[in-house]
């Protein structure tokens, strides 16, 4: 075992170690016993994983030397990374935050698993969610995970294990997944990067129809490198990994309206998001206010965000007895508003149309991560639906429309929220374009961010 000073030491970045391992300086299986050492330490105060995979990840690591040993160029080279347990990991069992799934082993990989491993990495574990990943905290029958920033808060949902594993230094990097902003929203809360690729670029295949093509799988990292080193192996587009500062003057659009009236904008949150914009202009570029003509009537999304639900619950077999009162009465709203027609793609169209037109003239919209910080993190899935969504629409309600959308957005560190004591965060929302173009210029403008005023990579007194 290591010991303490190691347990607590600086957390190497994906791409170092990758180099590193590559290079013949560390290995696949040190790094990893050093991951599993930090998780032993850290995750009994945090709860961020679901399963511990300490005696196959440190042999998934022999073979990753083995294999380095042969001469194969592994991108990700005895990286650590954390699976949020919603996609299959072969093997194990994927719970989704809920006691009614099976706990069978599933019996191959998702394939964004299986490029994450072909590339060299080695999955340590599976990170908690909330029950189907429905909301934005993540607490369950398995247990509340916690922001490590100040653990009375939440680390944000549904990607809240994978969050707290990365922003505690537990890993460097680790897979999320976004349907209403789950990669979005833990990142936000935790002081992270997590990018939300738009429609196609990575393999979705989550639960029946990834909820109706709004839920897409990304990374999360502390660092934008490490972000679009995770999502050029997700991708499959190895460019990606290649973040370049703009090579021109950008037109950023700041929008810091609220999108619904069930929240307000916290004035720590909308300071984040002016002076990102002040550092971005003081960086060359021009930036205008924007108004987001955001959907007068919330039914599109939410109809999704319950629909989907429902769906998934059908998907794995389960019966609304078996599940939490919160997510019965969202799966039961959305197979009533299905009855009803809720689901009709004319009024999403129409929305598109209309941000479109309200955005052609900006390259990058910038919004604030968050409207207020995470609440608190204990008790929500005791808690009834109507305050769960309460609580949901009311501190983060600018990830959905993009997703709705497929647009590709990214969280970005952006201050600290002094009264909360959590990291504040900026939204970057791109044009979807081909080839993962508007997720590159999503990484451009957040290392530029980065560059000009760095963050804090991790918690402090972790563990």
């Amino acid at each position: 075992m290591s010991s303490p000073d190691d347990v607590h030491a600086t957390l190497s970045t994906a791409v170092d170690t990758a180099a590193a391992v590559r290079a013949g300086t560390t290995t696949a299986v040190a790094a990893t016993r050093a991951a599993l050492d930090r998780i032993e330490a850290r995750d009994p105060a945090l709860g961020a994983f679901q399963l511990v995979r300490a005696e196959k990840a440190l042999a998934e690591a022999t073979a990753v030397d083995a294999r380095v040993a042969a001469g194969e160029h592994l991108p990700l080279a005895g990286v650590p990374i954390a699976i949020k347990d919603n996609i299959p990991v072969a093997g194990e069992p994927m719970r989704e935050g809920s006691a009614a799934t099976s706990a069978e082993p599933r019996q191959v990989d998702h394939e964004v698993v299986a490029r994450l491993r072909a590339a060299g990495a080695v999955v340590v574990g599976l990170t908690r969610v909330p029950e189907l990943c429905v909301f934005g905290t993540t607490d369950s029958v398995y247990g509340t995970t916690r922001n490590p920033h100040n653990p009375e808060r939440t680390s944000g949902g549904s990607s809240g294990g994978s969050a707290a594993a990365v922003a505690s230094g537990m890993v460097a990097v680790a897979h999320a997944a976004d349907g209403m902003g789950s990669i979005r929203i833990p990142a936000a809360n935790c002081g992270l990067v997590g990018l939300k690729p738009g429609s196609g670029l990575v393999p979705a295949d989550m639960g029946a129809y990834s909820w109706f093509g709004m839920s897409e799988n990304g990374p999360l990292a502390t660092t934008v490198a490490d972000a679009a080193l995770l999502l050029s192996v997700m991708a499959g587009r190895p460019k990606l990994a290649e973040v370049r500062m703009p090579d021109r003057a950008l037109r950023v659009g700041l929008a810091t309206g609220i999108p619904t009236p069930l929240a307000k904008l916290d004035p720590q949150w909308k300071a984040a998001a002016d002076r990102a914009a002040a550092t971005l202009r003081a960086a060359g570029h021009e930036v205008v206010k924007l108004r987001v003509p955001y959907p007068a009537d919330p039914l599109p999304v939410l109809a999704r965000w319950f629909a989907g639900a429902a769906d998934d619950a059908a998907h794995e077999g389960l019966a609304d007895r078996d599940l939490e009162p919160r997510v019965r009465a969202h799966v039961r709203a959305g197979r009533r508003l299905r009855r009803l027609g809720a689901l009709r793609p004319a009024p999403v169209e129409k929305l598109r149309a209309r941000v479109d037109a309200a955005t052609a003239d900006v390259d990058v919209i910038l919004t604030p991560g968050l409207a207020q910080p995470g609440p608190l993190a204990e008790g929500w899935h005791r808690r009834g639906w109507i305050a769960n969504l309460r609580a949901n629409i009311g501190y983060a309600p600018y990830a959905a429309l993009w997703n709705l959308l497929g647009w590709p957005a990214a969280a970005v560190p952006a201050g600290w929220h002094d009264g909360a004591q959590v990291p504040l965060a900026v939204q970057l929302v791109a044009h979807p374009a081909a080839n993962g173009a508007g997720e590159a210029l999503l990484l451009s403008v957040a290392s530029q961010l980065e560059a000009a005023t760095p963050w804090r990579r991790t918690a402090a007194d972790v563990g």
